[in-house]
């Protein structure tokens, strides 16, 4: 009997989305078109920051990993997707399970930490100006950013790991387009009490610590924007800090909800639509539309190609 009890599950089908073929067509391509957008406006930005000096400062090389953060999220998560619109199994193994959420787990843990670090470049950009060269060194900018990679790397691979010691003897359905950690604990026939321990364990300092840099961050800032006299300069304050802002108000809403206690039911995914596909899309424009100085280093781009 407990032989037969372990006919273990390594194959998983992911219900994801409508079977209706109309509507099928409709969603492959919005999110095909969604991904083209993603992939080129993230890369783009990448691109602009590599290639232009005058954006080699703290800000843009977070922005930069930011943006290659959040192309690491939707390579993670919409291929495949995009594949199992039309696919007649829709079948995604343990392994590329695994994968994806390691991947998924990546992206978003350093999205915490390079959002942190880019409020705290704010708060000394604006509340320390005089001293913004010697407290945001390159050196100092290059640490943060491979210390989140470290980290980021670290927390994804104990829970990616972790994911391998669940075995699975149920329904193979999963009822998501991808395989999130919560719809595979649900499916385990072992006891994920350990997975989610872990999770308090690490994650959840992770989330204090960096939403706590970025609120003390900004109440330093705002204390020190209500000081100044000039209108211009308290507008200039604002305008530095705005794209931030509201990446970093529409990221931690988003988080808020997702890792909310899971319903059954296909109630997770309009969030984690919005959490793995919508925002990776919306950055690179928020920063971009928003930013005079990436808005002038195109504009240059374009009159040099146009004149060669």
């Amino acid at each position: 009997m407990a032989k037969e009890n372990h006919s273990l599950t390594t194959e998983f089908i992911l219900i994801g989305f409508t079977d209706h073929l109309v509507l099928k067509s409709l969603l492959f391509l919005v999110f095909f078109a969604i991904y083209l957008i993603t992939m080129m406006g993230n890369l783009g930005l990448v691109a602009l920051i590599f290639m232009e000096h005058r954006l080699h400062t703290p800000m843009y090389i977070f922005l930069g990993n930011l943006a290659l953060m959040d192309s690491c999220c939707s390579c993670a998560i919409t291929p495949k997707m995009l594949e199992n619109f039309f696919s007649e199994g829709r079948m995604i193994s343990l392994n590329e399970c695994v994968a994806q959420f390691y991947f998924l787990c990546l992206a978003e843990t350093a999205d915490c930490f390079l959002l942190a670090a880019m409020a705290y470049d704010r708060y000394v950009a604006i509340c320390s100006p005089l001293q913004y060269h010697t407290r945001m060194s390159k050196k100092l900018c290059i640490q943060m950013t491979i210390g989140t990679f470290i980290a980021s790397n670290l927390h994804s691979m104990i829970h990616a790991g972790l994911l391998l010691r669940l075995t699975f003897c149920r329904s193979n359905q999963i009822d998501h387009f991808f395989c999130d950690i919560l719809p595979l604990y649900r499916l385990s026939c072992t006891d994920p009490y350990i997975n989610e321990l872990m999770i308090y364990i690490f994650s959840m300092p992770i989330q204090i610590f960096t939403i706590a840099t970025v609120l003390i961050s900004y109440i330093c800032i705002l204390f020190t924007v209500f000081k100044m006299k000039s209108k211009e300069g308290r507008g200039k304050a604002f305008s530095t800090c705005a794209s931030h802002f509201f990446s970093v108000l529409i990221f931690y809403i988003c988080l808020l909800m997702y890792i909310r206690p899971f319903e059954k039911g296909d109630k997770d995914i309009p969030v984690a639509i919005f959490y793995t596909i919508v925002i990776p899309l919306l950055n690179p424009f928020i920063y971009s539309l928003r930013n005079k100085e990436v808005i002038n280093v195109l504009k240059k781009i374009m009159r040099n190609h146009i004149h060669k």
